[in-house]
């Protein structure tokens, strides 16, 4: 079967009347795979890779790759796999970076009448022997339950393959539990890819993995958390908002003060307005500017408080669980999302750092001799590596004398 060849070039004016564009193209008759391979000038512009089928979507890359296939029985990640439907198809190119002169692109378009094999790269398994138990966390730091519900560690913002990250699912997973974390949310962007490797990986690394999906626009970033199907990162973020609600789910602003990802979209209506954000990311480098908190106050009056590492490649030098969340939850599947829904959070510095958690009718606090703790109405140094206090409401945290932040609490 012939390859088919479309061309073009995009300009500033066609990134800012529609960011995200859709190349329409038909398979032929007998079709059963295609590959696509997107060419363009990466020194000068950056062009996000996607598809829809002609019944929805069927993935995303962003500017990880230029080229991904789609057969019956796998698909590169990021994509859904399947046999291809009749119809139009559509490549996304999404207009992330255009320079004043214009940016020519070249699509190929390659139709397959017998499907290709699984590349190398998608072989990689899980490793052998199977890791040990591991003690929760919970267990670990001595707390206590509360009506039949513990304490478990997590990271709430991760990356795979599925995306721009560099490890797969099961290596992720088996990382996350070697930092001792005990539920990990799987957030690649606008795809849902990964979805369907989280319970064998899971499984395999005795770790807890939450569906979820980073929205990523140029205007800001959100996550989606929960088996929620796809969300139309192209709508304004309301109808994200509306559809996460509707599906169950629930929805995070991502690290609002975060350089160019930081959240540039006007807010939603507070009907469907989140009150989770992400108030600790990784790029929280100096913890005594107060940005990130004064940011979160502004958005909601009764913020759920999270923290996410944002993890993409061991080079970066921040391991899932860097900041780490806490979330008071059940052994029941769902567990997590419940506890995070009912807005029983904390944050700390790692798995094992000072820790501030608002346990019932007390504040516990680990690990946190000569900190002070900070509220609406409290000033208080903690004296003790375990102290009990009387709760008081409103956001609270746990800061040195410099006013570095070292815990969070909502």
């Amino acid at each position: 079967m012939r390859a088919m060849r479309r061309t073009g070039h995009w300009t500033v004016a066609d990134r800012v009347a529609a960011p995200v564009r859709g190349v329409p193209f038909e398979l032929p008759a007998g079709a059963r795979a295609f590959t696509v391979r997107l060419a363009y000038d990466r020194s000068a512009g950056v062009l996000d890779l996607g598809c829809l089928g002609p019944r929805g979507f069927r993935g995303w890359s962003g500017g990880a790759r230029s080229e991904y296939t789609i057969a019956p029985a796998w698909a590169t990640p990021g994509y859904l796999s399947g046999e291809p439907e009749p119809g139009v198809w559509h490549v996304l190119l999404g207009l992330h970076r255009v320079p004043p002169g214009g940016l020519p692109y070249r699509l190929r378009i390659i139709p397959h009448v017998s499907p290709p094999a699984v590349p190398p790269p998608l072989r990689r398994g899980l490793r052998p022997p199977p890791p040990p138990p591991r003690e929760p966390a919970a267990a670990r730091r001595g707390l206590p339950v509360l009506g039949g519900l513990r304490w478990l560690a997590g990271d709430l913002h991760t990356h795979t393959v599925h995306s721009d990250g560099s490890l797969t699912v099961a290596e992720l997973a088996c990382l996350a539990a070697d930092r001792g974390l005990d539920f990990l949310a799987v957030t690649d962007h606008n795809t849902v890819s990964h979805h369907a490797e989280l319970p064998a990986a899971a499984a395999y690394a005795a770790i807890t993995l939450l569906p979820g999906q980073e929205i990523t626009t140029d205007l800001g970033h959100a996550n989606a958390f929960g088996d929620l199907g796809w969300i139309d990162f192209r709508e304004p973020p309301g109808v994200w908002a509306a559809a996460v609600r509707e599906r169950d789910g629930v929805m995070s602003i991502n690290h609002p003060v975060a350089a160019d990802c930081a959240w540039r979209h006007p807010p939603p209506g507070t009907d469907v307005r989140s009150p989770v954000v992400e108030a600790w990311h990784w790029s929280w480098l100096d913890r005594s500017w107060g940005a990130p908190l004064a940011w979160t106050q502004a958005w909601t009056a009764a913020p759920i408080m999270i923290g996410g590492s944002d993890y993409h490649r061991p080079e970066e030098g921040h391991p899932p669980g860097e900041p780490t969340t806490w979330i008071l939850g059940g052994d029941a599947p769902g567990a997590a999302l419940d506890g995070l829904r009912a807005g029983a959070t904390a944050v700390s510095a790692s798995p094992g750092g000072p820790l501030l958690l608002r346990h019932g009718d007390d504040f516990i606090v680990l690990d946190a001799d000569g900190l002070v703790l900070w509220g609406p109405d409290t000033r208080r140094v903690i004296v003790g590596d375990r102290v009990v206090l009387p709760a008081r409401p409103g956001p609270h945290r746990l800061e040195t004398f410099r006013n570095e932040v070292m815990a969070l609490c909502s």
